[in-house]
């Protein structure tokens, strides 16, 4: 099975075009965040969800924490999945996956800190069509939910793979270099990426594509 691909924090419609012409699965679109690169505007996250053409997938990245304020973010950005940033209560994911559309898929964020990203896993299970691990601190005074340009314990990752029982994206750290040791490693269904296709914040057409190349291979 090939290994799909993520390019997020989308700044532009442009910018979205540029990850579709490069073969990318999907496209992330960051809403307000407490920290982190790539927030846009509402407004802004419905346009580029508007020009991506089916079948690449547009991922709203939330960091609502309630299932109905997250399922209105969802219908007014007009979306194909969520991402759940925060490790939100498992209650809240039971009802937003009553209130979204079959259509739309569901993603929760484990930010894996160590093994007990594990354990959450299943506490998601029933609720999600398939998991994130991303490096994020959300137990920190101002969380990091994403973005963070670090890479966390492949170990654990690798094990999420295995256990979680849903398809599992890697993010973290993730550029060109590294995104075949970490194909091999983890061996996820899909891997996201942020600041490793960027420069100065704006997406590097030569690394975009040196990170699907290493993607394919």
């Amino acid at each position: 099975m090939r290994t799909r691909f993520k390019i997020c924090c989308m700044g532009s419609v442009e910018e979205a075009a540029l990850a579709v012409a490069v073969g990318a699965d999907a496209v992330g679109l960051v809403g307000a965040m407490p920290s982190g690169p790539g927030p846009i505007p509402d407004e802004l996250a419905r346009e580029i969800a508007a020009s991506v053409p089916p079948p690449v997938a547009t991922f709203l990245l939330t960091s609502r924490t309630r299932a109905r304020d997250i399922a209105d973010h969802v219908a007014y950005c007009g979306v194909t999945t969520v991402q759940v940033v925060q490790h939100i209560e498992p209650a809240e994911a039971e009802e937003l996956a009553r209130l979204l559309p079959p259509s739309v898929r569901r993603v929760q964020v484990l930010h894996v800190e160590g093994p007990a990203a594990v354990e959450l896993a299943a506490a998601y299970r029933p609720f999600v069509h398939a998991f994130l691990l991303d490096s994020g601190r959300p137990s920190l005074a101002v969380p990091e939910l994403g973005g963070t340009g670090r890479v966390h314990d492949w170990a654990v990752s690798r094990e999420l793979v295995r256990s979680a029982g849903r398809p599992v994206f890697l993010a973290g750290g993730l550029k060109a270099e590294n995104a075949a040791e970490a194909i091999r490693t983890v061996r996820p269904y899909g891997l996201d990426v942020c600041s490793g296709v960027r420069t100065e914040g704006r997406l590097d057409p030569a690394k975009l594509e040196g990170f699907a190349a290493a993607v394919r291979g």
